[in-house]
């Protein structure tokens, strides 16, 4: 299935990738994860019509309704740049007109990844690589004590994931490697084309 395939499939537009830079050096360019990527991954792991997903720079939406698509899951998404959200809420307008889906199942926030309070529902959380590994500990240990407050099993999934956040995850916290999916075709001249799934459970 290519990229306007499923655009058109789902009522949106997310293909092009952010144009210049973020004005934070912490924050990294938008940039979509690859429709055939998500094929993949979510052929190894399932999501559930319960679980709560949060995507740390969702950018246009992409991997929320695709989720929400699929699994009729819940998603949020949270985005700082202004322009992509106001796209991301333009898709959403448009999703929800052509799908007829509930419409409490998806949203998007307008914020700084570090602001998202996190919710004693929110089990699942997705970063391709939005961020520095400054912001991904910040979240990370807001996750922590969210789950100390409401004890829940949580994973995280990473797409194209950095050396920093590997090592941040499986040396200074209690999440443990769950899954690898590695993009066959891609992996081999690039070793960032995978996902992992950490889990943590209490």
């Amino acid at each position: 299935m290519n990229e306007e395939y499923y655009d058109t499939l789902l009522n949106i537009r997310t293909a092009e990738n952010q144009k210049g830079f973020n004005t934070s050096l912490h924050y990294h360019r938008y940039e979509p994860t690859p429709y055939q990527a998500l094929d993949l991954l979510f052929q190894h792991y399932e999501l559930k019509n319960h679980d709560f997903v949060v995507d740390f720079g969702c950018g246009k939406g992409r991997l929320v309704f695709y989720i929400n698509h699929h699994f009729n899951a819940s998603v949020v998404g949270i985005e700082m740049n202004e322009p992509l959200y106001q796209q991301a809420m333009e898709n959403r307008m448009n999703y929800l007109k052509k799908t007829k889906k509930n419409l409490d199942k998806v949203h998007f926030l307008l914020c700084y990844a570090e602001e998202y309070e996190i919710n004693p529902s929110d089990n699942r959380f997705y970063f391709f690589n939005p961020f520095s590994i400054q912001v991904f500990m910040n979240i990370i240990n807001k996750i922590l004590l969210s789950i100390e407050e409401e004890k829940r099993d949580v994973e995280i999934v990473l797409y194209y994931p950095s050396e920093d956040y590997i090592f941040y995850l499986e040396n200074q916290t209690l999440f443990e490697l769950k899954l690898e999916v590695k993009l066959p075709g891609k992996y081999a001249n690039n070793p960032n084309e995978r996902f992992l799934i950490y889990h943590l459970s209490y």
